[in-house]
């Protein structure tokens, strides 16, 4: 009589669970590592000297750990009369996203609240048109709204900027709180007329409390796209008037004499932080608020 054992199904699904797992964790590790080595490489090379990052590895750590290439790259060191820095350049793209993505987000809204619970003749074809906007490339508008801001005289400055970012995102705003509106109860917004309440009341006390997820998803988006925007900035603005986004291609591309990669690498960085912690913070209610407005559109 033979002494071998069989394993059971249950057991051969684990085994096979288990090896699974083990290579989609391992492929997740390995593409995880890829595209942190960049970023690695940035932060070491930040910490370090400017003789160390010619003459050492770059993926070492730094011999001599120093702030002073942060200093440099946001503004508080002086190298001789050299004084550049992003820190006004910051505050520039701080103060244009914070107003752009609002305004973006709030007009939005009204207009995916209008384009669902208030039907009229011809709203598809309204909305056709402004789906039709979200292909519209960047360079196409160049011209035209620099010809718009010049006549009205917000040519070169941060208000310009913030009405040419206003008028490209409503397309995609409008399109993320029309797709989430339409799944809304419309029984909700009759029961609120049928007591009386207005356009106005009935938008801000019932559709956009309850709008928290698809808010999410419309700031990050907008927040991201606004932020890392290198081609209206440079358009549009010029001096002390630019973003963040074109500062820092000014401080790679005007370097005289030896490249500082140490400051360069930190303006990067400080460059990129706030829509790192952005993703961070809101990443996973981006998710959530994009699949809830694919239910019904």
């Amino acid at each position: 009589m033979s002494n071998k054992t069989w394993d059971s199904p249950q057991m051969v699904m684990g085994k096979h669970n288990y090896l699974s797992r083990i290579v989609i964790y391992g492929l997740l590790a390995v593409f995880a590592a890829v595209y942190l080595v960049p970023l690695a490489v940035m932060m070491l090379t930040s910490f370090k000297p400017l003789s160390e990052v010619y003459s050492g590895n770059i993926l070492a750590l730094p011999r001599v750990w120093t702030i002073e290439p942060w200093l440099k790259a946001w503004g508080e060191a002086c190298v001789g009369l050299d004084c550049s820095g992003v820190k006004g350049f910051f505050w520039n793209s701080t103060r244009m996203v914070v107003a752009a993505v609002t305004i973006s987000t709030f007009i939005g809204a009204l207009n995916g609240y209008v384009l669902t619970k208030w039907r009229f003749k011809g709203d598809n074809i309204l909305f056709g048109l402004v789906l039709f906007g979200c292909f519209i490339p960047f360079q196409v508008v160049l011209i035209p709204m620099a010809t718009f801001l010049g006549k009205v005289g917000l040519a070169q400055s941060i208000t310009g900027l913030v009405f040419v970012h206003v008028v490209y995102g409503l397309c995609f705003t409008t399109l993320y709180f029309r797709n989430f509106y339409i799944a809304f109860p419309d029984e909700l917004v009759k029961a609120a007329m049928i007591d009386g309440a207005r356009f106005f009341r009935i938008f801000l006390r019932i559709l956009l409390p309850c709008s928290g997820a698809i808010i999410t998803v419309t700031v990050i988006w907008q927040f991201t796209n606004i932020w890392n925007d290198f081609l209206f900035g440079a358009s549009f603005t010029t001096g002390s008037t630019a973003p963040i986004t074109v500062a820092l291609n000014n401080i790679v591309n005007t370097s005289t004499g030896v490249r500082e990669y140490n400051v360069q690498m930190a303006a990067a960085v400080i460059t990129a932080l706030p829509t790192l912690l952005v993703y961070v913070i809101g990443g996973r209610y981006f998710v959530r608020g994009m699949m809830a407005g694919s239910v019904k559109g």
